[in-house]
């Protein structure tokens, strides 16, 4: 099945299956919009109930479901794709689906590109995993990932994780900063939310955005929050889903800000919250790069984070160093927070800085990461 209608440029293919609402999502809605708009064909390769969703389908841009419920079943269909089609390069994204991509092509017997995209600090993700999937994704990453044309990261960080403690070649990676800044970004910051909360003349708010997982450690949040809330009025909204969800909101009830922490689910907009928040917070273990901390700063409003690797430096660290705390101590995390609220930076800065991370650049580093040479059109 598919819809879009291509235009007359070589195509290229994206294969992922993401949950519909991670920042992998985002970054590749971005890239799909932006090369579809340079004119380029694109085919987005679909895992049945699974994203990235194109709402609309922009022009050249065709979305092909492989007919199948799960990644690890869609390894014939992935390769009958490519003998059919022949595109001139691939992008997979993420370690399982890696995997199959470089299987398939090697089963397709063409000879498209393909890049593999890691988007966080691998030996730290692995970690917190059990011993079968540590030795599998060490394995694909240190041999299999040799068959593929290269690996795109989104971080210097990550690339020197994957160096350090996997073994890859250093010249096998290419960093190339996530698309996250667009146009569109700033009339999306400007739509009206319903939040009471958000009201003139209310208290400020201290934002998290993410899955409410292990990962982001939203725990650290809510203890740094009650640090805050203790000395001046402020509020706390996580914008976001995940398993955690009753966890975090026992937690709040024991530390006594139940009252002043909502978690109101997935949003699909969160720039109007950015936009409107006080203090942007992230409270991450590890990140790949930290796409949140670049949106919020692309509204204006002031950025705080954990030191995790990897990304948050190479964020925050040319434009608001003191901001970064260490992984897991909220005690420090309440101090940047409120050193902030207090003393916030100048917005003109905080843009400035996101607009090196603008999807115009993003997109055409990934292009060329994948062997495609396009020349410049002056937009």
């Amino acid at each position: 099945m598919t819809c879009g209608e291509p235009s007359a440029a070589e195509r290229i293919a994206i294969f992922a299956a993401t949950s519909g609402h991670s920042g992998v999502d985002r970054i590749l809605v971005n890239l799909i919009e932006q090369w579809a708009a340079w004119g380029l064909r694109v085919d987005l390769l679909q895992v049945r109930r699974h994203g990235p969703r194109l709402e609309p389908v922009p022009p050249g841009v065709r979305c092909i479901d492989l007919g199948t419920a799960h990644v690890n079943t869609a390894l014939s269909a992935v390769a009958r794709y490519l003998r059919r089609e022949r595109p001139v390069a691939m992008l997979s994204d993420k370690d399982r689906v890696n995997r199959i991509a470089i299987l398939a092509r090697m089963l397709s017997g063409v000879h498209t590109r393909l890049a593999v995209r890691l988007g966080t600090t691998v030996s730290v993700n692995l970690a917190s995993r059990g011993l079968g999937e540590r030795v599998l994704q060490r394995a694909s990453i240190r041999y299999l990932y040799r068959l593929a044309d290269g690996i795109i990261v989104p971080s210097v960080g990550v690339a020197t994780d994957l160096v350090e403690q996997l073994g890859v070649e250093r010249a096998r990676i290419q960093v190339a900063h996530s698309p996250i800044v667009s146009a569109r970004l700033e009339p999306l910051a400007q739509e009206p939310i319903e939040h009471p909360w958000l009201a003139a003349g209310a208290p400020p708010v201290i934002l998290g955005v993410g899955e409410l997982g292990s990962r982001k450690d939203f725990a650290t949040l809510i203890r740094a929050f009650a640090l805050v809330r203790a000395e001046r009025p402020c509020r706390l909204l996580i914008l976001g889903r995940g398993r955690q969800r009753e966890r975090l909101l026992a937690l709040a009830a024991d530390l006594g800000v139940a009252d002043a922490v909502d978690l109101p689910g997935f949003v699909n907009n969160p720039y109007p919250y950015m936009r409107q928040a006080a203090v942007f917070a992230l409270s991450s273990r590890w990140e790949g790069l930290g796409i949140v901390l670049v949106e919020a700063l692309a509204c204006g409003t002031p950025a705080v984070s954990t030191d995790c690797p990897s990304g948050p430096r190479e964020i925050l660290g040319p434009c608001c160093p003191q901001a970064l705390v260490p992984v897991g101590d909220h005690q420090a995390l309440a101090r940047v927070i409120s050193e902030t609220l207090a003393h916030p930076p100048a917005k003109t800065r905080l843009i400035e800085r996101a607009q090196d991370f603008s999807i115009h650049a993003s997109a055409q580093a990934y292009l060329a990461a994948l062997g495609i040479v396009r020349e410049p059109s002056g937009e």
